[in-house]
């Protein structure tokens, strides 16, 4: 087993632990030692090897073997035994949002709750509420907190979703019955989520492409079998509908089922003004002598591509991921489609993470991995001190790190220069984790809230502003605290915080992991119009995180963005340039 693996046991023990009800300072040793594990910077095997575990801060004698067992056999008796002694319904209580360990312990002994279908007949009896330590509001939260959880249920990462596409794509172009293919539908409108993928594809054969396509070996259920639409569900859990389109409707088709309801109805009232209606069957002519010139005008090549149709409807091409109704087809019809940025714009990123704190992988790795992604710089900014959770840095771990990151410049070992930075905790006061005279000492800041989410807006807008108008504070990072399918971002005043962004030259992160894509899209419009800058950060805690990158290019150009608007598109000169003058 490696680290990652053994941690990962070692946090579920302590878990188990408070689910039994067992002595809050063994829950911790279990949750410390997990961390400790997930921070080592050198092989676990070798240290396992020279039995150097109990020399680790954080991990006992007791502890010490049962990972020597866990790394030398991928076994452990006592966990095994310890998760057979759970109700296995309990388990499933913890994905609920609010619930922990003590609260499903009482919830377990005091109301015999053992699934979450003995929680919801609970809490429609009343009977939460009126437990000690509970009550209504509490209640009210696990109901609510249920409901998303079956909302969050049928929808998948679209960074997850990606890999099943591009390949599922790959093999049904490359059949010899399929002439065109694409993916359409909110996939390819880059929505952080999806709930399916749609297929389109043209042939004179539909029958057979089908008849293929339900028995490929990724299919593990036929939901629905037609001649020219079937729906399959594939191993992973994802729903995939696959449309067979004659050639000449492929492109109406494509912009169809790619763009939303609002956006279709938007350009099929523009079609109708011009005489003709448009559906995913094509552009045809309404009816009437007045309408003949329209019809004259539907010709074979106005049908061929989608480019072709927006430019018959009078508009400049709307790239996909603007169908959303938000003022493209106005633009489009002025010829005022942006320029949207691109993947190979990027000249690096910041917010990375390293096992300084809570990432996989060391400071020279990750500046190797980027030097691979041909970056001219990464920015690197561990956790500050109140992130205990995540191995936070104390002021002298901040200035070591410092330290080798400048030496490490100055090696020129790397093409790829180093920033040195932090991701520091903004406080429930607004004060940053560390005085300003530590702060002055670093390359770049990023503030972010990782705790004290429950505030009301009014106080979490003026906590963040606070933050922002610190001198030092270059970005704001992952601004409304949301985890996608798991957790609803904070309340929080929006068009303040951009404002203060604004007049205090602090740049905004589009917080570019997959699980996060904060700021939402909906907001980048507006705000770079107003001046407002944007840096996408991946937020990586390994080499491969690195690659979020395109997942946050993907909401950025939802969000209308151009190569002007982001941060990590300047070149190193000019980076450096503009954190020298801050």
């Amino acid at each position: 087993m490696n680290k990652h693996e053994v941690a990962h046991i070692l946090d579920e023990i302590g878990t188990l632990l408070s689910l039994k009800g067992e002595n809050p300072f063994k829950i911790r040793a279990y949750q410390n030692a997990a961390r400790a594990v997930e921070n080592l910077s050198e092989d676990l095997q070798v240290v396992v090897d020279e039995e150097r575990l109990e020399e680790i801060p954080g991990i006992g004698k007791k502890i010490a073997l049962k990972i020597t067992a866990l790394v030398n056999t991928g076994k452990l008796p006592y966990f095994e035994k310890l998760k057979k002694s759970i109700p296995p319904g309990l388990l499933d209580l913890l994905n609920v949002p609010g619930l922990g360990g003590k609260k499903i312990k009482a919830l377990y002994q005091k109301l015999r709750i053992k699934t979450k279908k003995d929680l919801i007949e609970a809490c429609k009896k009343g009977r939460i509420a009126r437990l000690k330590g509970f009550g209504q509001k509490t209640q009210d939260n696990i109901l609510s907190n249920i409901a998303k959880i079956e909302t969050y249920g049928k929808r998948v990462y679209w960074w997850d979703a990606e890999k099943n596409a591009q390949s599922i794509l790959e093999e049904i172009a490359s059949h010899k019955d399929v002439s065109e293919a694409e993916i359409a539908g909110s996939f390819r409108r880059n929505l952080e989520t999806v709930g399916d993928l749609d297929i389109l594809v043209s042939s004179s054969h539909p029958e057979k492409v089908m008849e293929w396509f339900v028995k490929r070996p990724w299919v593990e259920k036929v939901l629905a079998k037609g001649p020219t639409k079937s729906s399959v569900l594939l191993k992973t859990g994802l729903q995939v509908d696959l449309r067979v389109i004659p050639k000449k409707q492929f492109a109406a088709a494509l912009i169809y089922f790619t763009g939303s309801k609002e956006h279709n109805i938007r350009i099929r009232t523009k079609a109708n003004i011009l005489g003709v209606t448009l559906s995913e069957y094509g552009l045809e002519p309404l009816t009437g002598a007045r309408l003949k010139k329209a019809a004259q005008r539907l010709t074979p090549k106005v049908l061929s591509t989608e480019e072709a149709i927006y430019k018959f409807l009078g508009m400049k091409f709307i790239p996909p991921e603007l169908r959303e109704d938000m003022g493209e087809v106005e633009a489009a019809l002025k010829k005022k489609i942006p320029e949207l940025v691109e993947y190979k714009d990027i000249k690096g990123a910041f917010h990375c993470h390293t096992t300084d704190s809570d990432g996989h992988n060391t400071l020279q790795e990750m500046v190797e991995a980027a030097q691979k992604l041909k970056w001219q710089y990464i920015g690197i900014s561990d956790h500050s001190k109140s992130s205990f959770q995540a191995n936070g840095m104390d002021e002298k771990r901040l200035f070591d790190q410092t330290k080798r990151i400048k030496k490490l410049n100055g090696s020129k070992k790397f093409s790829t220069y180093v920033f040195a930075g932090l991701e520091c905790d903004i406080l429930l006061n607004g004060k940053l984790d560390f005085p300003d005279r530590v702060l002055k000492e670093l390359d770049f800041v990023i503030v972010s809230v990782h705790r004290s989410f429950n505030l009301d807006e009014k106080t979490m807008t003026a906590r963040i502003i606070k933050a922002i108008e610190n001198p030092y504070t270059t970005m704001l990072g992952h601004l409304t605290g949301r985890l996608l399918l798991k957790r609803d971002a904070y309340a929080v005043n929006i068009p303040k915080v951009i404002d203060a962004c604004i007049a205090n030259k602090v740049i905004i992160e589009l917080n570019a992991s997959p699980m996060r894509l904060d700021m939402d899209w909906r907001f980048w419009h507006k705000a770079s119009d107003k001046g407002l800058k944007c840096s996408i950060n991946p937020d990586a805690h390994s080499v491969a995180e690195l690659e979020y990158v395109r997942a946050g290019v993907n909401v950025a150009r939802k969000g209308w963005l151009e190569k002007k608007d982001i941060f990590n598109t300047l070149t190193l000169a000019k980076v450096l340039a503009y954190l020298k003058k801050r």
